[in-house]
């Protein structure tokens, strides 16, 4: 897998997110140059704490997304719960409610396709630990679109269904672990 010049970054994580996030985004230094999207599958009917809980340990900007607004480098932008999160070709984020897919809304697939669609192989995917197989069908239009696909490992997984069903869609894919992933994050922009 020879990826283009990354642009952006595009996270999914379900059932163990926050553990699994928390090992990867304090790793990303203040100046990280690239957007990162984070959809994690959140209940609808109340406020979310992720973007907070995670600012707490880290020192890229963490925020939740707003409708319409600019992508900035060195953001990452978590979708809030019940919206799904869509990456516009002019890169702006847009906040949507149609209907859940895969029972998800947030759905990663949603984020992923869009994302691929405005990034093209300047997009890196990243599949995190869940319990359902959202983030297979958009880690494949990632890939298809030409951008990179990374995998947390499913034995290393607080639920491996989602990081298997990434792998079965994306064979070729790199699984590895959270370290790991923190790591390749962090190579693929130390040489700009």
């Amino acid at each position: 897998m020879t990826p283009g010049r990354a642009e952006a970054v595009a996270v999914g994580a379900s059932a163990g997110a926050l553990e699994a996030l928390s090992a990867i985004l304090p790793g990303l230094p203040a100046d990280y140059p690239l957007p990162v999207f984070v959809v994690v599958h959140l209940p609808p009917d109340r406020e979310s704490l992720m973007a907070r809980l995670l600012q707490d340990s880290c020192r890229i900007k963490i925020r939740e997304a707003e409708d319409k607004e600019a992508i900035e480098p060195g953001t990452v932008y978590v979708a809030p719960p019940d919206y799904h999160l869509l990456i516009e070709p002019d890169r702006r984020l847009s906040l949507s409610s149609e209907e859940p897919v895969l029972f998800s809304r947030p759905s990663i697939d949603v984020m992923f396709e869009t994302a691929a669609e405005a990034y093209g192989p300047g997009l890196v995917g990243v599949v995190l630990t869940g319990a359902n197989s959202d983030g297979a069908r958009g880690l494949r239009a990632i890939r298809a679109a030409g951008g990179s696909g990374l995998v947390q490992r499913p034995d290393a997984a607080t639920a491996s269904a989602m990081p298997r069903a990434a792998l079965e869609a994306c064979p070729d894919a790199l699984a590895l672990t959270l370290q790991e992933i923190a790591e390749h994050l962090r190579g693929m922009v130390a040489s700009r």
